[in-house]
């Protein structure tokens, strides 16, 4: 701005100065006219920089909002940025940023943007919305629960949002591996979604995952009512029997699984692991082989072949496949036991002796890897190694006998009113062998 002395210049000057003597109010007119013209032109000056101020914000909050609907994400960035450096306190600017950033997937860019806006304008309509879906994109599903949550109580109970929101807050503990939680939202969700399959595949799954196993059964057959083909389905439902000990259930369904989509992952594997505990290994042999078939690099159907393998005393054709599956995965316990028995069988007995202590390991608590080790070690001539290791087979087995005869005892106990008194309930022999 220019120098103000030129004002001074174009004041009046008083036509009768003021002789000695004379009132001070009179001395003090010329600078009160004086402060009063400049105070005058400072309110000018400042009243039309407002209004050029405001008209430039209005132009580029104008232009932002222009290429956002062009799609032109970049040069909209750029004016809320600008307008963001000169408004620090207007949450329209973070809120268009955010928006920005999550359009472009950059969620985790969006979060605190959205956060900001809120921070200084907490109504923003539809703004928390915004904030919990970029939350639950990038990842932060726990995060983004209080948030629609929030969103969900606001939200009349049978409409749209409510559903949708009901969706998201389900999908988001599924996703924390809180199943348990997830159930009431997603059963909420599917009561309202009658044909939604994909809602009730995940629903089964989480009464599956926190062992509500007999609810998984109504949402198969509701699944059946949408899709009477999926296997995925029959392969939730043969789990669930399986569970509750339907062995023939269970087989059945995931029978019902392989013939609907052979092709579905793990099809053949869980029927093949049922053959496999109900002992008929020629077909669950088959069924493991169809897996891999299926996919070669599935490593539990390949430790389990080679188990099966084993068992019917196919020694040579199990040792390919446990050192491959040990290959993909040093973790497999089975894979490190069943190849120390190989091993034991083909006189390698360095070799065996290493992979039955690593199956140790592994699986400190399992009779059969010390009842192995134990006779490893007496080939070996370790006879004190050998004894320790019987000893802790021994106390295993001791305790699995004492753990069935009270599964018995209670068993009896909660027959015994019904039978007109309790049974006397006979005491279990040692067992003599890992197979007992």
């Amino acid at each position: 701005m220019q120098s103000m002395a030129w004002l001074v210049r174009v004041l009046p000057k008083p036509e009768n100065p003021i002789e000695p003597g004379k009132s001070s109010l009179l001395l003090m007119r010329p600078t009160l006219m004086r402060s009063t013209l400049l105070a005058l032109f400072v309110v000018a000056i400042t009243l039309h920089s407002a209004a050029q101020t405001r008209a430039t914000r209005d132009a580029r909050r104008v232009a932002a909002l222009t290429y956002e609907k062009q799609g032109n994400l970049l040069e909209a960035e750029r004016e809320w940025k600008e307008l963001l450096r000169s408004y620090p306190g207007d949450p329209e600017p973070y809120a268009h940023l955010g928006l920005i950033a999550s359009r472009q997937q950059r969620y985790k860019e969006a979060v605190p943007l959205y956060r900001k806006a809120l921070e200084i304008y907490p109504n923003v309509p539809g703004l928390r919305l915004d904030l919990a879906l970029a939350l639950f994109k990038s990842g932060e599903l726990k995060e983004s629960i209080p948030e629609f949550k929030g969103l969900l109580n606001a939200a009349p109970p049978d409409s749209a949002q409510a559903l949708r929101l009901n969706i998201l807050i389900g999908m988001a503990y599924y996703g924390i591996a809180n199943y348990a939680d997830a159930a009431p939202y997603l059963k909420k969700a599917a009561d309202r979604d009658k044909t939604n399959l994909p809602l009730r595949l995940a629903l089964a799954h989480s009464y599956m995952w926190s062992k509500q196993f007999k609810e998984v059964l109504p949402v198969y057959h509701e699944i059946l009512t949408i899709d009477p083909d999926s296997a995925e389905a029959d392969m939730l439902a043969g789990e669930a029997l399986d569970e509750m000990k339907d062995n023939a259930g269970a087989t059945k369904m995931f029978r019902a699984a392989v013939k609907a989509n052979p092709k579905l992952p793990d099809v053949h594997f869980g029927l093949a692991y049922l053959l496999w505990a109900q002992k008929n290994y020629p077909e669950a042999a088959t069924e493991f082989q169809a897996e891999l078939d299926n996919d070669p690099d599935h490593v539990q159907s390949m430790v389990y072949l080679a188990d099966t393998f084993i068992q019917m005393n196919k020694m040579e054709a199990a040792r390919p496949l446990l050192e491959r599956a040990l290959k993909l995965d040093h973790s497999q316990a089975l894979a490190h036991l069943d190849l120390g028995i190989v091993l034991t069988e083909a006189g390698e007995n360095a070799n065996a002796l290493r992979e039955l202590q690593e199956a140790e390991k592994l699986m400190p608590d399992d009779v059969n890897v010390h009842w192995r080790l134990g006779r490893l070690y007496r080939t070996l001539g370790r006879k004190e190694e050998a004894r320790i290791e019987f000893d802790k087979a021994s106390k295993l087995n001791k305790k699995a006998d004492e753990d069935l005869y009270q599964k018995i005892a209670r068993g009896a106990a909660r027959r015994a009113p019904q039978q007109g008194g309790a049974q006397a309930v006979p005491q279990p022999e040692p067992a003599t062998s890992p197979n007992q």
